[in-house]
């Protein structure tokens, strides 16, 4: 039976209303005590592997519920293992990987290959199944053979449900699985050939826009089709100030909706795509100063359950052409962190309050395992350096894609230990 000894940090655990010096002991894959620094007379004994954790931040491993994987089908991008290890770097315990696999992963055979290729791994993968067959919105998928394969959600993610109908069924069907249905917001006739946030920077950089509305009116419709149904609801990867306040009405009425938002879009503006930087490209496109500001308002506030990476690495033969040909999305796993604490730093969010977007956030809202650090939880721990800064080198990321916005930027706090189940499986060079 290992034996783990987290020594001397600061343990921040938003689950437990936790920031101060704990030592943390794990026996079995589990925690079995945490005891304040100043009154612990424990002696470790022999045969405990002793993690000193002097200077540094200990929280409930990162979860991130929503990452392009890639495998299978698309290995050229990425695959299990090398975007487990990616996340492991990252601080991440555990992901929510896509369907939108080839094939699809809308069967129970494809979610077993998933989690057989995914044993083994520095982090857990929970799979996410297809909401309708190939992801073509026309008929439902099984959804009770995906749960009892291993889905912990549905969703077509990167192809919006244009069905209304179909996806009040979805909702519906779901439920009855306690699998919630993350909606891609998006409206493809609003968007048409957009290929940005519609506003002053589209129009100087000649671009085609995609408006807020977009977003808007799919988050408006799944929230009063969830309404109707009492079904779970997710909006994945929220960008408009519209959708946030349209989230946060709902929640006050008591409808089942979660949401997330991307370190991207609590960052970056788009000014950021100026330059024609397909690096910037993404979908939801990035929007203007005032979305970036709701969208943080909706984390610190709650409004916005979670922060998820929406990691979607692309080859850079996929990246490197025309603005408006580009594949939109970027790599995420690695650098999420420090990028959300940029946020502590200029003040706009505390620290306990982007751990728990990070951590607690996402394991309440899909009801998995980890994001806490209390007796008898899994010991699926991050220890992070607040005051250590990198730069970000493409070429030494573990992703297998590299294209990411934050190529050269130095950025501050790094995952220097990433503890699964009692056992180190990262450790920072």
């Amino acid at each position: 039976m290992n034996r783990l000894v987290i020594k001397g940090g600061r343990v921040v655990d938003p689950a437990q209303n936790l920031d101060g010096f704990y030592n943390i002991y794990v026996m079995g894959g589990r925690v079995a005590s945490i005891k304040k620094v100043e009154a612990d007379t424990s002696e470790v004994g022999t045969g405990v592997d002793v993690v000193d954790a002097t200077g540094l931040v200990v929280v409930p491993g990162l979860i991130d519920p929503h990452v392009h994987l890639r495998e299978p089908g698309y290995e050229y991008k990425e695959d299990i293992s090398t975007g487990a290890k990616a996340a492991a770097a990252g601080g991440f315990t555990a992901v929510m990987c896509m369907a939108n696999t080839k094939p699809v992963n809308d069967n129970e055979s494809v979610t077993r290959y998933i989690l057989k290729k995914a044993e083994g791994q520095p982090v857990r993968v929970y799979p996410v199944g297809a909401v309708t067959q190939g992801q073509k919105g026309e008929r439902l998928t099984e959804m009770s053979e995906l749960k009892s394969a291993g889905c912990v959600a549905v969703s077509d993610d990167g192809v919006p449900i244009s069905d209304p109908g179909l996806m009040r069924r979805a909702l519906e069907y779901s439920s009855q699985f306690q699998m919630p249905v993350i909606t891609h917001a998006e409206d493809a006739r609003l968007v048409g050939h957009g290929s940005m946030n519609e506003g002053v920077v589209a129009t100087r950089l000649g671009l085609k826009g995609i408006p807020n509305a977009a977003e808007d009116v799919i988050v408006a419709r799944d929230i009063s089709l969830a309404e109707l149904t009492g079904g779970r609801l997710h909006v994945a990867h929220v960008s408009t100030r519209g959708s946030v306040e349209l989230i946060r009405r709902a929640k006050e009425r008591g409808v089942k909706v979660t949401a997330e938002a991307t370190p991207h879009h609590l960052t970056l503006t788009d000014e950021a795509v100026i330059g024609y930087r397909t690096e910037a490209k993404m979908n939801p496109p990035l929007r203007d100063k005032e979305d970036v500001e709701a969208l943080r308002a909706g984390i610190k506030d709650g409004t916005i359950d979670c922060v998820a990476t929406d990691h979607a690495p692309h080859a850079s033969i996929e990246k490197d052409v025309e603005f408006d040909k580009a594949a939109n999305g970027i790599i995420g796993l690695e650098t999420a962190f420090s990028v959300v604490y940029g946020l502590v730093e200029e003040g706009v969010l505390t620290l306990t309050e982007a751990v728990r977007a990070m951590s607690c956030g996402p394991a309440k809202a899909f009801k998995l395992a980890g994001g806490k650090l209390s007796v008898g939880s899994p010991a699926d721990i991050a220890i992070f350096d607040l005051n250590r800064s990198w730069t970000v080198e493409p070429a030494k990321l573990k992703s297998k894609s590299k294209n990411t916005p934050w190529a050269g930027k130095e950025l501050k706090g790094v995952a220097v230990k990433t503890i699964l189940g009692g056992v180190v499986v990262y450790t920072k060079e």
